[in-house]
């Protein structure tokens, strides 16, 4: 079992009574195809969970052909459904409905000696996506797929059938209570989220929308008076990854920002790439500390505008196309002031006003220069984003202690789930996952 290294301590350490056998001896490749496109089609998450297919549901599908649909293989309640692309993701679940996947996918069903949901705990494990990542070749759409050949050789954790009924059960209880304590904590953070945006914008629009809107933005009153973002800033483009490029004598590496490392107002930089174009390509799209980064689209629509201020932390940073860079005239306004404003219920409004939405919500350079800024001065942009770094620190606490509680949640989630699938604990007596340690719900 040279090639599944990441297994191999596992089945050396699980209990006499187990067994470690290939899964092409558990399972048998179903290859029964959807002949007149009759069965509901299925989509599998990341999470394992196969459910009926959401056309035009926001993420850019549309609805297969009839021809492919027809190509699609049939599954039945019990069969294990594998994205061979996305296993590293988690894209690997046992089916509780009945339905018809991508013929991309592979549908497997379950021999006499597997439970089913112990083996869709078991393949979901840490140590089993360890193992599919050692069997990929790079991180890319198509050299992280696992071949069949990998797939069907790899070493399956087999316990007594009546013990993986037991695991099994015990882990759908607790990783349902677990879930559930992390849905708390997400709301939680959401509710904090809205405290601070309204928090924000009362002190950049005050009163909000009165009894006398704005015709155009009816969520401003007429009293506050507005200048178009485009005469007192410009938006840059970024750069454009294009690997069939021709090199040039001017070529040099460059640190790159993306659309993954904008979050909101901030930019996340534990993963930065880098990208090689020649200089002067370089110099047009490079970043200057003080530059209000936006990304030009969001799955989520409320989202959308979102901006950071760029501090200048790493140098000669490039930006890629896919994020607006606002560069404020200093003289005119602050850029924490633009950065605040589009994090407020006015930013938002605006951009959810005029997003496309066609695939995921996108909105444009010229829509970013209409943005309409209520007219202060300075002094005034100054003292505004003091209050509203106020505010900011008022919720990041809160904030901070929930996002380390949801780290916790997931890191014993997977450790319960790892330690229960192979043999580390005693199913018959163990009480489940301890989150004693974990705050109480507080209200936001």
């Amino acid at each position: 079992m040279s090639d599944d290294i990441a297994i191999e301590a596992l089945v050396n350490r699980t209990p006499p009574s187990w067994g470690a056998l290939p899964f092409r001896r558990l399972a048998i490749l179903v290859d029964s195809a959807n002949k007149g496109g009759n069965a509901t089609l299925l989509s599998l998450s990341s999470k394992g969970v196969l459910a009926p297919r959401e056309e035009f549901d926001g993420l850019g599908r549309q609805a297969p052909s009839n021809d492919t649909v027809e190509r699609y293989w049939l599954v039945e309640p019990g069969d294990l459904v594998v994205n061979p692309m996305w296993l590293v993701g988690g894209g690997i679940g046992v089916s509780e409905t009945a339905g018809a996947v991508s013929p991309d996918y592979r549908v497997y069903s379950l021999g006499p000696d597997l439970y089913p949901r112990y083996i869709h705990h078991l393949l979901r494990s840490q140590p089993y996506r360890d193992q599919y990542k050692l069997y990929t070749r790079a991180d890319t759409t198509f050299d992280r797929r696992v071949s069949k050949i990998d797939f069907h050789a790899m070493p399956i954790l087999v316990p007594p059938f009546d013990e993986q009924r037991r695991i099994a059960n015990l882990l759908d209880a607790e990783t349902a209570r677990i879930d559930q304590l992390m849905r708390q904590r997400h709301q939680q953070l959401l509710l904090l989220e809205e405290k601070y945006a309204a928090a924000i914008s009362e002190i950049l629009v005050p009163g909000g929308a009165s009894n006398n809107p704005n015709p155009l933005w009816p969520w401003l009153p007429i009293s506050i008076r507005t200048v178009r973002l485009g005469y007192i800033a410009r938006v840059r483009s970024g750069v454009t990854v294009h690997s069939a490029r021709e090199r040039t004598s001017e070529d040099a590496e460059y640190p790159y920002l993306r659309v993954a490392n904008v979050q909101g107002e901030r930019v996340d930089l534990s993963e930065v790439k880098k990208i090689t174009i020649p200089a002067s390509m370089a110099l047009k799209s490079m970043l200057r500390p003080g530059d209000v980064v936006m990304t030009e689209a969001n799955g989520n629509p409320d989202n959308l505008g979102r901006g950071a201020v760029w501090s200048g932390e790493i140098p000669e940073m490039v930006h890629q196309n896919h994020i607006f860079a606002i560069r404020a005239d200093r003289n005119k306004v602050v850029p924490e002031y633009i950065s605040a404003l589009l994090a407020s219920a006015h930013g938002r409004g605006y951009f959810r006003l005029t997003s496309t939405q066609v695939g995921i919500a996108t909105t444009s350079s010229s829509k970013v220069l209409d943005f309409p800024v209520p007219i202060m001065s300075l002094e005034e942009q100054h003292s505004a984003v003091r209050r509203c770094q106020q505010a900011r620190r008022s919720t990041s606490g809160a904030s901070d202690a929930l996002a380390r509680q949801l780290a916790l949640l997931s890191e014993r989630r997977e450790a319960f789930i790892t330690a229960a699938v192979t043999g580390q604990i005693d199913v018959t007596t163990v009480r489940g996952v301890d989150t004693s340690g974990l705050s109480p719900i507080v209200s936001a």
